[in-house]
């Protein structure tokens, strides 16, 4: 049975991982299409062992689609993304662009997978990456005692701010290494040894990415009252983000019901053992890999009935690419095509 996937934005940090996710997870499409700007158009793409050619995006490059995979940005997402519903691509879109649209879903297959069935728009949406890996620690904790409040604070890589971060990360660590000043063109400030703060400013003096997280938590655990304090810092890793979590329970949760919890929780591996210098999730090991890594996890000091936790995971892949990929996968098992 014919299934044809489309990727768009497939030349960006986000676009190639998504190709990188469906050839990995062999997914069953039967033709996968590259589209991107024109500028782009031409270029070849490594996929499958072989290649495939990039394609400027038109509505024309959606005939035929089963599954639209967006990264192209808010702005692209809003102008092509009706384009390629109407065709009868389902788009899964990863910018910011429909989250809080009531008449679409914002779906992470762990936590809230059934939403995904109800899409009058023809689109779902990707939660921000932040969002994605603590819903995912937190689902089976709030199934179990409702949560009230969650203080989050973010540890995030440069690479969720795209490839020219990355690369100016790369560039800065030789010259301040080279004892010269750092070159700043992408960030607020040089960004190798020191942190930063690089997100748009929103109401009430919090930024952009920290109401997102208040937002789409709210949304994707379907309770409006939900307490999210959040903290959002941009720090010198390459990819993987990290979060230091506080939830708040309705009735008291302990840290040894919190770890039965996690320990069997989809899309979690939980690291249990005592605490030790470096015997925690770290970045630099959970780069590249799927699952929502959880440790630390320990009973409040202040607070009874309350945890503390530490979570890791890739940003390119659970918080992008790979949580888009399982929402096609998902709906390839319960709808089947037209």
């Amino acid at each position: 049975m014919s299934c044809v996937v489309a990727v768009v934005g497939a030349t960006g940090v986000v676009g190639r991982e998504m190709l990188r996710t469906l050839e990995q997870r062999n997914f069953p499409a039967t033709e996968v299409r590259a589209l991107a700007s024109p500028r782009s158009a031409g270029r070849r793409i490594p996929f499958r062992g072989g290649e495939i050619e990039v394609q400027p995006v038109s509505p024309e490059a959606f005939e035929g689609v089963r599954f639209a995979l967006f990264s192209a940005g808010a702005a692209a997402s809003r102008e092509i993304g009706p384009v390629a519903a109407s065709k009868g691509a389902v788009v899964i879109d990863n910018s910011s662009a429909w989250r809080m649209d009531p008449e679409v879903p914002l779906v992470v297959p762990e936590v809230n997978m059934a939403a995904a069935k109800h899409r009058p728009r023809g689109i779902i949406a990707n939660p921000n990456c932040s969002t994605i890996q603590m819903v995912v620690a937190l689902k089976p904790l709030h199934d179990a005692a409702k949560i009230t409040h969650v203080v989050v604070s973010t540890y995030q890589a440069t690479s969720g701010k795209g490839h020219a971060a990355m690369e100016e990360l790369i560039a800065q660590t030789t010259e301040v290494g080279a004892g010269k000043g750092a070159t700043v063109k992408v960030f607020p400030g040089q960004i190798v040894g020191n942190l930063l703060m690089d997100w748009k400013p929103g109401p009430d003096d919090y930024s952009e990415e920290e109401l997102k997280m208040v937002n789409e938590t709210r949304k994707i655990m379907g309770d409006a009252n939900m307490g999210v304090s959040p903290t959002t810092v941009r720090v010198p890793v390459i990819t993987s983000h990290s979060e230091s979590v506080h939830v708040q329970f309705a009735r008291p949760m302990f840290a040894e019901e919190a770890k039965r919890l996690l320990e069997h929780a989809p899309g979690v591996v939980l690291v249990s053992s005592a605490y030790a210098p470096g015997n925690h999730p770290q970045p630099i090991h959970v780069a590249g890999t799927d699952a929502v890594y959880v440790g630390r996890v320990r009973n409040d000091l202040a607070v009874k009935g309350a945890i503390n936790m530490w979570i890791v995971a890739d940003n390119l892949r659970k918080g992008a690419a790979l949580n888009a990929v399982q929402i096609a996968e998902e709906l390839l098992k319960t709808e089947p095509a037209a």
